[in-house]
């Protein structure tokens, strides 16, 4: 966890985003790492957790972070988390929560509330448009015996 800490006031101090980071550890070494980088990537998913995640699974050549365990410097939000569900590990430690992230202006409440609205009741409109082509892709995908499921 310390080493997250570091990375966050690294990722800060180095003017690469806000103070978070992330380290992964697989067998009690680490083998990932990363901090937030949004304003210096320009790329709005670019959280310490994304970026770690994106590492490890570079380092283990594997979509999955079997028996992983995840250190962050700050409850993750919830598109890292949805990150960390897809990814599976085995565990998540952090340190700040999401309440002292949001007193320093890292508010993502706003989505957490906007996920159980209906679609036409959110911020951002989402329209469903029916597509018979785009369908075809999925029952494609259903019938595919070769697939590798994740």
């Amino acid at each position: 966890m310390k080493r997250a800490v570091e990375l966050s006031k690294q990722g800060m101090l180095n003017d690469k985003g806000g103070p978070f980071g992330c380290v992964i550890v697989k067998d009690n070494q680490i083998i990932a790492e990363g901090y937030n980088s949004v304003t210096s990537t320009n790329d709005p998913t670019a959280h310490a957790e994304v970026v770690a995640i994106r590492n490890a699974c570079k380092n283990l050549n594997s979509f999955q972070l079997d028996n992983c365990i995840i250190y962050t410097s700050c409850e993750p939000c919830p598109m890292c988390l949805g990150a960390i569900y897809w990814a599976r590990p085995q565990k998540v430690f952090y340190a700040n929560t999401r309440t002292e992230a949001a007193e320093i202006g890292f508010d993502d409440e706003f989505i957490y509330k906007e996920i159980p609205l209906p679609l036409q009741e959110r911020q951002i409109p989402f329209e469903h448009l029916q597509l018979e082509e785009a369908r075809a892709i999925f029952e494609l995908w259903d019938n595919k015996e070769n697939k590798n499921r994740y």
